[in-house]
Formats: C-alpha cells, sequence, structure tokens
C-alpha cells in the first residue's frame, strides 16, 4: 500500500529539504493541526461537557502551542527569507553600495540575534514571571517558553553557517555578547544563583551599553532605521529599536521586551492569522478557484460584463483569506485573464481589472489585515482612548458598506469597458450543474460569517474555516493527498509566520510608545498646524497612499496606524472605525499607485509585462477607487451606520482626559501660561481609579486628569 506521506520517488522528504528542515516544516504542520483541532474539540467540550475541562486550562493550552508555533514558523521564515524587510526600496541602488549595505547587515543582525538570545534564555529561570511559576498540570509553561530563546539561537545558527560575509557575522556574535552583558548577568543569578556584582569586570562591561544608548540613542535608532532599508527584517529592526530604548533606561532593564513578546505569541486572537491564510492556500492552490470561475460564468456570462462580475467576486475571495493581493494575482490572475480574453475583453483592460481588484478583499471578514489592524490598536482603543464597549467585530462591520461600493465600483467600471456581443445563453441546467459543483466551496464564507458574528471568538472561527478547507480539499474534492496538503500547510508558513514575528515586535513598540507619551506630542504637533478635520482626512489621505506604495499593509499598520488613530480620534473626533477603515483602504489602493505600488510589480510578472503597460491598464480603476475612497472620508455614516451606538461612549475619565488635552492645546496654542506634568514621568492608562496621573497646569490653576 502506498505511503500517502511519501512523493512520487517514494522518498519521505521532498527533494530539495534536508531532515532539519522537514523536522520544521513538520512539526509546523502538527502544531497548526493541533491548534485547530483542539479549538473545536474545547468549543464541544464547553456545550456538552462544561466543566469538565476548564476554561484556564482550555486557554492556558491553546495560548502555549501558540508560541511553539509562532517560535516555529519564526525559523521557517527565517530559513525561507521571507521575513518582511523594506529591502525592496533601495534594490536599484550601485552594487558597490549593495556591498557596502549587506556587509552592515551582515553584523548588526547577528549582534541583535544574540542579545535577544541571551534575553529571553535568562528570563526563562526569572521566578517573578508567569513562565516559570504555572503549569498546565504537570506540565510547566517553561517547556513551551524554551522555544522563544531557541528560535533566535536557530537563527544566529543560520546567520553564521552563511558562507557570504561569515567573518562580520561572527564578529556581530561577538559584539552581541559584550551588548548583553546584563542578560547575562540575570541568567547567573536566576539560573545558577551566581550574583557577578562582585567581579569588577562585570561591573565595568555591564555600564558600557547603557551608556552609549543612553548618550547615542536617536543616532542608534536612524542607524537602525537604515537597516530597515538594508534588507534587515523590520521585526528584527523593531525589536533591535526597543532593545536600545529599554537600555537606555535607568538600570537598563530589557527584561520587559520579552514580558510583552510573550503575551502577544499568546494571544490566540494573533494566531487566526497564519491559520486563514492557509486555509486561502488551500483553496487556492486546489480546484476551488475554477469551480467558482465556472459557477460565476453560468450566473453572470450571459449579460453584459458577466465575466467581469465573476471574476472580481472570484479575486476578492481569495484575499480575503491569504490576506496578500499579490498571492491572489499570481494565482488566479492568468486563468482570470485567459477566460476575461476568451470572452472578448481587451487584454490589457483585463488585466488592469485583474491587478486593481486585487486588495479589494482586505475590506471582507474574515480578513488578515483587519485581524492584524485590531491586533495592534485594540488596547490603545479600549484603554487609551477609553472605548470600553469597543468589540473586535466592530472593524469588521464598519468595512462592509465601503468593501461593497468599491467591489461595485470595480464590476461596474469593467462593465463598461466590456464591449463583447457574442454571450452564451442563459441555461439554467449550466447554472445548476456549476452551482451544485461548488456548493462546498460557497458554504465556507457562510460558515465563517455565522460564526463570526454569533459568539465564537476569531480563533475559532479560523479553527473551523482551516478544519473545514482541510476536509474539502482532501475528503470532499480529493485536490490532495495528507502529504499534499501537509506540503501546502508547510509552504504558507513563511507567509504567515514573519507577521507574527512584526506583530509581536509592533505590539512592544506601541506599548513604549504609549507610555512615551509619543501619539500624545504628534497630536499636539498637528494642532498647531491642522486647522480643521476636513484638511487633516486630506492629508491623512495623502500621506497613506505614499505609504501604501512604500511600504506593505501590515509594515504600514506597525509604525503609523497607532499615531494616527489617536490623532484623530483625540483631536478632530473621528470615529475609531471610520480612521480604521480610511486606513485600510488607503493602502489597499496604494498597493496600485504609480510608480511603485507593490502590485504593479507583481502584475508585471505574473503578465510578463512592462510596468508601465501595467499601469496604463490600471489608471482608470484607480481613479474610481480614489473617488470612492473620498466618498467614505467624508461621510462618516458610510462606515459607522451599522454598529451600535454605545460603541462609541467613551469612559467618563477618558471623556474627561480628552476634554482636559484639547483645552491644553488650545490654551497653548492662543500663548498662554501652560504645562503639562505627569505624577511618575509616564502616562497611567490602566489606573481603574478614574484617574490618569497626569496634571494639567493652565495659567497657573492645576487640574487633575
Amino acid at each position: 500500500m502506498k505511503n500517502p506521506f511519501t512523493n512520487a520517488k517514494g522518498k519521505l522528504i521532498p527533494d530539495g529539504k534536508n531532515g532539519l528542515s522537514f523536522v520544521e516544516d513538520c512539526l509546523a504542520f502538527v502544531l497548526v493541526l493541533a491548534l485547530t483541532f483542539l479549538a473545536i474539540f474545547f468549543r464541544i467540550m464547553d456545550k456538552y461537557f462544561n466543566g469538565v475541562i476548564s476554561t484556564d486550562v482550555q486557554k492556558a493550552l491553546l495560548e502555549q502551542i501558540g508560541l511553539v508555533f509562532a517560535c516555529v514558523a519564526g525559523v521557517i521564515t527565517w530559513r525561507e527569507n521571507k521575513h518582511l524587510s523594506l529591502g525592496s526600496i533601495v534594490e536599484k541602488i550601485p552594487q558597490s553600495i549593495k556591498k557596502v549595505f549587506n556587509a552592515i547587515s551582515s553584523l548588526v543582525v547577528p549582534m541583535i540575534l544574540v542579545q535577544f538570545f541571551f534575553t529571553t534564555f535568562s528570563q526563562m529561570f526569572n521566578s517573578t514571571q508567569d513562565w516559570f511559576t504555572k503549569s498546565i498540570g504537570v506540565i510547566p509553561y517553561n517547556i513551551f517558553f524554551v522555544f522563544l530563546p531557541i528560535c533566535y539561537l536557530a537563527m544566529v545558527i543560520m546567520v553564521v553557517s552563511n558562507k557570504e560575509n561569515r567573518v562580520l557575522a561572527i564578529i556581530g556574535v561577538c559584539l552581541g555578547f559584550l551588548t548583553s552583558v546584563i542578560s547575562i548577568g540575570d541568567l547567573l543569578s536566576f539560573a545558577f544563583k551566581i550574583s557577578p556584582d562582585g567581579s569588577a569586570l562585570y561591573k565595568t562591561l555591564e555600564g558600557i551599553w547603557p551608556s552609549i544608548c543612553a548618550n547615542a540613542t536617536w543616532i542608534i535608532i536612524v542607524l537602525m532605521l537604515l537597516m530597515a532599508f538594508m534588507g534587515v527584517p523590520l521585526f528584527l529592526v523593531i525589536t533591535g529599536i526597543l532593545y536600545v530604548l529599554y537600555s537606555a533606561a535607568p538600570g537598563g532593564i530589557v527584561s520587559g521586551v520579552v514580558s510583552d513578546l510573550y503575551l502577544k505569541f499568546t494571544k490566540t486572537d494573533v494566531l487566526a492569522i497564519p491559520l486563514f491564510t492557509i486555509a486561502g492556500y488551500l483553496l487556492s492552490r486546489g480546484s476551488a478557484s475554477k469551480r467558482f470561475v465556472n459557477l460565476f460564468n453560468a450566473l453572470f456570462g450571459w449579460f453584459r460584463g458577466g465575466a467581469v462580475i465573476a471574476s472580481v467576486l472570484v479575486i476578492t475571495f481569495f484575499t480575503t483569506f491569504t490576506g496578500v493581493s499579490g498571492v491572489t494575482i499570481l494565482a488566479l490572475g492568468s486563468l482570470l485573464s485567459i477566460i476575461l480574453v476568451g470572452t472578448g475583453y481587451d487584454k490589457d483592460k483585463a488585466e488592469g481589472l485583474i491587478t486593481s481588484s486585487g486588495a479589494l478583499g482586505l475590506l471582507f471578514p474574515p480578513s488578515i489585515a483587519i485581524i492584524m489592524f485590531i491586533s495592534i490598536n485594540y488596547q490603545m482603543i479600549t484603554t487609551e482612548l477609553g472605548f470600553s464597549k469597543f468589540d473586535i467585530t466592530d472593524p469588521f462591520v464598519g468595512a462592509l458598506i465601503p468593501g461593497v461600493i468599491m467591489t461595485l465600483a470595480m464590476i461596474v467600471l469593467g462593465i463598461i469597458f466590456d464591449k463583447n456581443k457574442n454571450r452564451p445563453k442563459l441555461s439554467g441546467k449550466a447554472i445548476a450543474v456549476s452551482l451544485k459543483d461548488s456548493i462546498f466551496e460557497l458554504l465556507l464564507p457562510v460558515i465563517i460569517c455565522v460564526t463570526l458574528f454569533s459568539g465564537f471568538d476569531i480563533f475559532e472561527v479560523a479553527s473551523i474555516a482551516v478544519l473545514y478547507t482541510i476536509l474539502l480539499t482532501t475528503v470532499i474534492r480529493k485536490d490532495f493527498s495528507l502529504r499534499g496538503v501537509a506540503r501546502e500547510i508547510a509552504d504558507s508558513v513563511p507567509v504567515s509566520g514573519g507577521v507574527l514575528f512584526i506583530i509581536a515586535a509592533a505590539s512592544c513598540l506601541s506599548v513604549y510608545m504609549a507610555l512615551s507619551g509619543i501619539p500624545e506630542n504628534v497630536t499636539e504637533f498637528i494642532t498647531q498646524y491642522v486647522p480643521n478635520k476636513y484638511v487633516f482626512l486630506l492629508l491623512m489621505n495623502i500621506v497613506l497612499l505614499i505609504t501604501g506604495c512604500l511600504l506593505d499593509i501590515y509594515s504600514a499598520t506597525i509604525l503609523i496606524a497607532p499615531i494616527l488613530i489617536y490623532a484623530a480620534e483625540m483631536q478632530f473626533d473621528i470615529p475609531v472605525v471610520q480612521t480604521s477603515v480610511i486606513f485600510l483602504m488607503n493602502l489597499s489602493i496604494g498597493f496600485l499607485t504609480p510608480p511603485v505600488g507593490m502590485d504593479l510589480f507583481i502584475s508585471s510578472y505574473a503578465f510578463n509585462k512592462p510596468v508601465s503597460k501595467v499601469i496604463k491598464g490600471v489608471l482608470p480603476f484607480l481613479g474610481v477607487q480614489l473617488v470612492v475612497l473620498m466618498l467614505v472620508t467624508y461621510i462618516p455614516s458610510l462606515t459607522t451606520c451599522l454598529i451600535p451606538a454605545d460603541h462609541f461612549e467613551k469612559t467618563e475619565w477618558a471623556q474627561e482626559q480628552k476634554d482636559m488635552l484639547k483645552e491644553y492645546r488650545m490654551q497653548k496654542k492662543l500663548g498662554n501660561s501652560v504645562e503639562l506634568e505627569f505624577d511618575d514621568g509616564i502616562p497611567d492608562f490602566d489606573d481603574n481609579s478614574g484617574s490618569t496621573g497626569e496634571t494639567v497646569i493652565i495659567d497657573g490653576v492645576e487640574y487633575q486628569l
């Protein structure tokens, strides 16, 4: 009997893979199955056998398995060189300069990885942390936490194993040791009960790095940002900056970064992202795309623009799951182009339509972009801004009407360009056959929407989607063998794994920014130069369109979204949901914006044509999308009308804080004597006493927030 896990040559390990890579892929596959089946199993247990397995145990087990998956996914993503970076921006620089960049990167990357290896490894033995004191039954959390330092160590080994610039990489490792003296001291103290404080050498070395960071903070940060443009993974740049900032603080304590990373890696809503990506990959690689095309052609192909409707809906559906418009264009672009051209559609217009529709799915549930947006900004929205009733489904609901309008706009314009008059006749039999042929695929979005809006959390919905897709592609459609499913899941990990590390790093940075008052400072700056919210919205659109050209949607969400949301709400009373939708729409349109929109280059590759021709075909659709963007920007009800009114209500203390800060900014703008003080040097947003710990002094009168 043939082994379902072997390839055509009877080998267990796929061609081109070494044994270790195969083990990593298998481990990722097993962890995905564990997360998927356990989430569904626990839901069933709660329904029919409530109390048999406590909610705390269920939550802890999923969180810790999620941590292990994130670490394994991070290693695989590093191995495949798929971690997100901004390196594409400088790809066309001269080769001589690029060599210099690569040399510097070879020095910096291992240094940061070594820093975080020692920081995470030392904290593993910290008796004050949850992962040291807690357990699931007899299994201590540390069994799972150990994968975090192992992850960083594996990356270090891969960097040093690369023959190119190996000497520089080894020097970088040595620098990592020298800049991790405090963490090494913690390791000796926590694990071996050896205090290094009595050593004069240790005392000397432990102060060098914090002193450098304290005296040259901004210089180092600027250099780290330059590293991002040299191809250094973005998550590494962000964590490296955090390491510098915490090292520069009094005491040089960097352990706080580890706690924040751990909390984010163990959030199940973040883990929904790779699960939805897996579901999308399985669908796009199987027969689902052809079934959908046949169905929509049968439904709409008999009238003008029918093929256009079919193509737009298929593209939107698949991007909703993969979360990456480029993947959809690459996977389905050629097929849909052939179908459109076959119905008499102009080839350039067909490829322009496909390219322009690639990112529409980002506005519909279960959009991975929206999930990530919520994950990064949820704490700020509910705590700092005070919207305690804000629900994770609000951005999904808010994006529905704009998403429908944008999709209809693409369809209408596509129909206008459809000049073909020779169309097949409407056939009830063809519709019935294609409907029967795709009924199981059509059930998936129905299942997702029903579960998402009926009380299931986002992770459970993602688990259901993965399980259903696996059954659909193996048992029902037989698109893949068991080995084929494992291979597709492994192939999707480098796309989703990098996102997990980005989210974790970004969340740590968001916490630091909030504690440092950066959003308030930016808001104050905007107040001085932007007269009203209409000008602010226009400027925000311009900035985001440019950002969408240069950055992927995940990087932009990390770097820009928290500041814009805060400024928009605190100063101009723009609803958080409206800002969120405008943000996502701008970045999706930015993918199409010449001259460097990401999807333009992907389409150039997919359709084998010059970028200039791609741009020409995209321009009409881009113009219509910009019109829709303006409608959503200046008509708030398009994003807020479906959301309960109480979700826009602030807590009393948050409203008082907002009013006071607005008065503070107004008085300062008028030139009055104004001071803003903090009783402990940092804002305290999670004090349930009703006070933020901030004091505003206006013309000598003190107000407690």
